[in-house]
């Protein structure tokens, strides 16, 4: 019973009907668009962030980030020293802030976060309020800096095996409440609790099924496109690896906007049958045979032309 319970729940919810839903709030959103520009905003406001946090972590006897990052994700060779030489300043040089560098720091995290309000304000069709919620992306940003902390800590104390499953597991609520509280935060609390809560919980799942993949894919990254294009190399995988995590971002919402709209039809009892559902899937069944048949048909009329050839 349990197993069918469950086949029956997944076979509702990935449902074509339901998931060309999602494909359209996706699209509706320029998904693919709206990645590009929160991994570039966030790689804009990362770099000059991470060199001041490593100099001041290296200055009180901590990790810089470059070693950190290395240490994540086993980097040797031409990764590793294309990454020490993004996040380290040049010899010499002081890490200091002045005020027009302070200036263009802010703008460009501000960047960022204005960048991840767009996403929810398209996402759940809200009012944009632009620079009237400059102090929420503010606040996001320390947020932002407290749980890329914590998860830190989590995988440094615990990331001793080669994908880090127990870490993940352990830094999954905290990604869930970190994606709802960023929705409320960035929304300026025009999105309920209750309407964020499926983007969370889809959001920390995919979030975590992309962190598994990239300790396996990042170093192949690395070391690839630092070893023949040197460190713009280590750039380029940075932004790929980026717009990876943000795709996932970017469909978490879309998913969740159109989970929650779906649990809301469930409750006004307008649930489609389950024979409606069995159709919907036997209508997929019976295209997809189709198609087959007629890809093996016509490799099957290929091969005594070849023959005779």
């Amino acid at each position: 019973m349990n197993r069918e319970r469950v086949v029956r729940t997944l076979t509702f919810w990935l449902r074509p009907e339901f998931v060309l839903r999602v494909v359209s709030r996706f699209q509706k959103v320029a998904g693919f668009d709206r990645a590009i520009a929160l991994a570039s905003a966030a790689l804009t406001a990362t770099i000059p962030l991470t060199i001041l946090t490593s100099a001041a972590a290296s200055h009180f006897g901590g990790k810089g980030t470059a070693e950190r990052i290395i240490d994540r994700y086993e980097l040797s060779g031409g990764g590793a020293e294309a990454v020490t030489d993004i996040f380290a300043p040049a010899s010499g040089t002081p890490t200091t802030l002045g005020v027009i560098g302070f200036l263009f720091l802010m703008l460009a995290v501000l960047s960022f976060s204005r960048a991840m309000q767009r996403l929810f304000e398209q996402a759940w069709e809200l009012t944009p309020l632009s620079v009237r919620n400059t102090f929420n992306g503010l606040l996001w940003i320390g947020g932002l800096a407290v749980y890329l902390l914590l998860s830190g800590v989590i995988r440094g104390e615990l990331g001793g095996s080669r994908l880090e499953l127990g870490a993940t597991l352990l830094v999954l609520p905290v990604t869930a409440v970190f994606l709802l509280w960023s929705g409320r935060i960035l929304s300026a609390k025009r999105i309920s609790r209750e309407e964020l809560i499926p983007f969370a919980v889809v959001g920390s799942a995919l979030l975590a099924l992309w962190s598994v993949g990239a300790t396996v894919y990042v170093p192949h990254l690395f070391n690839t496109y630092a070893t023949r294009y040197g460190v713009i190399g280590a750039v380029f995988a940075m932004i790929s690896a980026l717009f990876c995590l943000m795709v996932a971002v970017v469909g978490a919402a879309a998913a969740g906007r159109e989970v929650h709209d779906e649990l809301g039809r469930i409750r006004r009892g307008e649930r489609p049958a389950d024979d409606e559902v069995r159709r919907q899937w036997d209508q997929v069944t019976a295209a997809a045979l189709s198609r087959w048949d007629t890809l093996r048909g016509r490799v099957q009329d290929r091969q005594p032309r070849r023959r005779g050839a």
